[in-house]
């Protein structure tokens, strides 16, 4: 299967757990997340505004509330927005609150394309990845074959389980 290919079942898989919900802008109208959303029914897709850190915030919430969150960004360099979200609240409230609080998500964000079909430019193809995986104490892990998609959903929706988040890098060159 192909990368996009892979990506699509993944998301398929997690949708058959009624508690996902997918979160982000484009997850709903303009390309259902490069198209890989789009056997997800409406109802688990969360439409937002071009508001990273108010997307992670949702998330963390809907995680508190009992829901299982994916969020998904478009491009990395994007993620600067998120981080008081994803450092201080995703990923510092079960410290914070001595356990008494775990909320998790998955974290889904992708690298822009420097190839294909257009380059984006340099400020939408930046790489953060290293950086964030000094800032939190989750797995943040790169998709860099196909082959790595499906065992890496299926762990981080684990994850979401046992109130653990998970950042999966993917690359858009490679869809």
């Amino acid at each position: 299967m192909t990368y996009r290919e892979e990506l699509t079942l993944a998301m398929d898989n997690l949708a058959g757990d009624k508690a996902t919900r997918f979160i982000g802008y484009g997850v709903k109208i303009g390309g259902r997340a490069l198209g890989t959303l789009k056997n997800v029914p409406d109802a688990q897709l969360v439409e937002t505004p071009v508001a990273e850190n108010l997307m992670v915030g949702l998330a963390t919430g809907m995680s508190l509330a009992g829901l299982r969150p994916l969020v998904f960004i478009e491009r990395m360099d994007f993620i600067l927005n998120a981080l008081d979200a994803i450092v201080n609240h995703l990923g510092a409230a079960q410290r914070i609150s001595r356990g008494q609080f775990r909320p998790a998500a998955i974290l889904r964000v992708v690298i822009g394309n420097r190839h294909k079909p257009l380059y984006t430019g340099p400020t939408h193809v930046q790489d953060f990845t290293e950086a964030v995986r000094l800032m939190v104490d989750f797995p943040v892990v790169r998709l860099t074959e196909a082959g790595q998609i499906a065992p890496a959903y299926f762990e981080a929706h684990e994850a979401l389980w046992r109130g653990r988040s998970t950042m999966l890098v993917e690359h858009k060159d490679l869809l």
